[in-house]
C-alpha cells in the first residue's frame, strides 16, 4: 500500500468519524424528545436527568386524542395533504406540457411561473386572503387547500426532469394509437419515480407541516391542522412539556417514517439532476 493510498484512508476514517459524531450530535434532540414522550412531567424536570423513562407510558397520547381535538387535526391534515398530492399531479401534468409541447407563449408563460418562485409567500399572502374572502371560501378546508394546490417549483422540478425524456419514445406511442393521457399517465409517470419521490416528500412535509395559512384562515377550531392545533397546546399548557413533547414526536415521526421509505428514490431523483 502506497503512502498515498493511506493518506486517503486515513482522510475517509477522518472524514467517517467526523460524520459520525455530526449525525450522533443532530439526533440527540429528536432522541430525547421521542423518549420524553413517554415520561411524566416529574421525570423530565428531575436532575440528573435521565434518557430513558422509568416507565413507558402511552398517557401523554392518550390525553392528546382524548382530552384534545388532535383527531380532528390530524383528519383535517391528511386532508390537506391528500389534496397536495393531487396538486403534485397537476405540477406533473403542467411541467410535461412545458416541457413536450410546443405552444405559444410557452416561453414566456414558463419564465413568469419561475419569476413567482422569487415572490416571498409572505408578500402574496394578503392578496390570496382577499380573494378567497370575496370568493367565501375563509374559514372552509376549500380557502386552505385552494392556494396550494399548485407551485411553480413543483413544475419546474417536473419539466426539467420531463425534458430528458426521449421524444422517439412518445412519438412511437403516439404512432401506435396512444392518446396524450394515456402517454402521460402510462409512460411518462412511470418513468418519473425518482422526480416524483422527491416532490413526493417535499409535498408531504409542505402539507404536514402547514401553520400559518390554515391559522390565517381558520376561525374555527374544526379546520385546525396538526400545527396550529400544537401551537394551540403550547399555548394552552406551557408548562405540561411531556404533553408537548408527545404532540411534537407526532408531528415528527411521520415525516422520519417517510423519507426513510422514499430516500431511494429521493437521492436517485437528485443524481439525476446532477447528471443534467
Amino acid at each position: 500500500m502506497t503512502k498515498e493510498m493511506q493518506s486517503n484512508r486515513r482522510a475517509k476514517i477522518a472524514i467517517g468519524i467526523a460524520l459520525a459524531i455530526g449525525a450522533i450530535i443532530w439526533m440527540i434532540p429528536f432522541v430525547w424528545m421521542i423518549l420524553s414522550s413517554f415520561k411524566t412531567d416529574a421525570e423530565i424536570m428531575q436532575f440528573p436527568p435521565k434518557i430513558l423513562p422509568e416507565h413507558f407510558s402511552m398517557d401523554n397520547f392518550k390525553e392528546l386524542f382524548g382530552a384534545f381535538n388532535f383527531i380532528v387535526y390530524l383528519k383535517n391534515t391528511l386532508i390537506v395533504v391528500a389534496f397536495s398530492f393531487l396538486g403534485m399531479f397537476f405540477n406533473a401534468m403542467a411541467g410535461f406540457g412545458f416541457a413536450k409541447y410546443n405552444f405559444k407563449g410557452r416561453e414566456p408563460l414558463f419564465y413568469l411561473v419561475l419569476a413567482t418562485m422569487m415572490i416571498p409567500g409572505q408578500v402574496t399572502m394578503i392578496p390570496v386572503y382577499l380573494i378567497m374572502n370575496s370568493l367565501k371560501l375563509t374559514n372552509t378546508m376549500a380557502g386552505i387547500i385552494l392556494p396550494g394546490l399548485v407551485g411553480a417549483y413543483g413544475i419546474f422540478l417536473f419539466r426539467q426532469f420531463a425534458s430528458a425524456i426521449s421524444n422517439e419514445l412518445l412519438e412511437a406511442a403516439r404512432l401506435d394509437g396512444a392518446s396524450e393521457w394515456y402517454i402521460f399517465t402510462r409512460i411518462v409517470l412511470p418513468i418519473s419515480k425518482p422526480v416524483l419521490a422527491v416532490q413526493g416528500i417535499a409535498t408531504f412535509i409542505g402539507g404536514w407541516n402547514s401553520f400559518l395559512w390554515p391559522l390565517i384562515m381558520a376561525n374555527d377550531e374544526k379546520y385546525y391542522t396538526l400545527p396550529v392545533g400544537l401551537q394551540l397546546l403550547k399555548g394552552q399548557y406551557a408548562n405540561n412539556y411531556s404533553l408537548q413533547m408527545a404532540g411534537s414526536t407526532f408531528m415528527v415521526v411521520p415525516i422520519l417514517i417517510i423519507f426513510m421509505f422514499l430516500q431511494k428514490y429521493i437521492l436517485e431523483g437528485y443524481n439525476v439532476s446532477g447528471n443534467k
